[in-house]
């Protein structure tokens, strides 16, 4: 396991990172070469792609591998066809799926806000920007005035690796010769793979992602019913476990807004593990009851008063959709 430390010089004496969840969604479409460069014109330490594969084995940044709620490939005839349903890490899904379409095939498609209800401002940028391939955000973060990080989200390895796309080989060949251990840190709900991808030499921080409820794809492919839950990884054994393998662990800010918030984040430090915590937005829609203001889900609420107390739990990195307001809320 890497020394428990952060990218880029951070220090636990230092603020959290700040990163921007799949670059500035809440201000333009998701995944996009706009999102991405506007994160860092906001601030951002870091920017998170969710990383899935296509046909021809090209790794693209798509928040899931169905991609008709984030492209306009359900408007395209040519595409018809391709509509399908599956199943996926034991969940149902009918539409478009990335692994279905070579490179140059998805490469035609444009980007389109995922909550165009929520974020109706995002939404006219609907059609102007096509999908991005990882590669090409290296350039991007190559390209800004000081040392940013890539927090990779690597989606459904154990899927991927069922049908021949073996996300582990298929990332490792794609950031050779560009990640180092201060530009990466690389996430999965799935620990099989951060294991492989260590076994790869690929360098860089590991988080071993984890939900509310349920237990991990790769562990129920492998033992189903007696797979070890989100939540035994998260009890106090679980995290000694977890500090032997990886060198963090991200959680839902649910985790981190109730009373023992602060005891868990204590815990996981004292077991030698960052804490990362997903996702800071400054709609009513997803903030906490009780910071919600006014009526409408579109509408900010008291993103101030939560930001501050998912922040006042010692957390190390925090995922935002709007990251100026995140960087405001540690000013302030």
């Amino acid at each position: 396991m890497l020394p428990v430390a952060y990218p880029c010089g951070v220090s636990s004496a230092h603020p959290p990172l700040v990163i921007a969840h799949r670059g500035a969604s809440g201000y333009r479409p998701e995944h996009t070469r706009a999102a991405y460069e506007l994160a860092f014109e906001l601030g951002a330490d870091a920017v998170e792609p969710d990383i899935v594969a296509t046909s021809d084995g090209v790794l693209v940044i798509r928040h899931e591998n169905e991609i008709s709620g984030t492209t306009d490939v359900a408007t395209r005839a040519e595409f018809a066809g391709r509509r399908t349903t599956k199943v996926i890490d034991g969940v149902t899904h009918h539409g478009w799926f990335t692994e279905d379409f070579t490179w140059a095939e998805l490469s035609s498609l444009r980007a389109a806000e995922r909550l165009p209800g929520i974020r109706r401002e995002s939404a006219t940028y609907d059609g102007r920007f096509p999908i991005l391939r990882l590669t090409d955000l290296f350039g991007i973060i190559d390209a800004q005035d000081r040392p940013r990080v890539m927090v990779a989200e690597i989606k459904h390895a154990t899927y991927f690796a069922s049908i021949g796309l073996p996300l582990d080989e298929l990332f490792t060949e794609a950031v050779s010769g560009w990640a180092t251990s201060d530009n990466l840190i690389v996430e999965s709900f799935e620990q099989t793979l951060l294991g492989q991808l260590r076994d790869r030499g690929v360098p860089g921080r590991s988080v071993f992602l984890a939900e509310a409820s349920g237990a991990p794809a790769d562990l129920v492919a492998r033992d189903g019913g007696d797979a070890r839950t989100y939540a035994q990884h998260l009890e106090v054994d679980g995290l000694a476990r977890l500090a032997d393998e990886v060198d963090g662990v991200s959680v839902g800010k649910k985790l981190l807004l109730a009373d023992a918030g602060r005891s868990f984040v204590d815990g996981a430090h004292d077991a030698g593990l960052v804490v990362f915590t997903w996702t800071l937005r400054a709609e009513n829609s997803f903030l906490a009851r009780k910071f919600r203001r006014g009526p409408g889900p579109a509408e900010h609420g008291d993103w101030l008063g939560e930001f501050r107390r998912v922040l006042a739990t010692g957390v190390d990195g925090a995922f935002a959709d709007q990251p100026d307001l995140l960087l405001r809320a540690l000013a302030d």
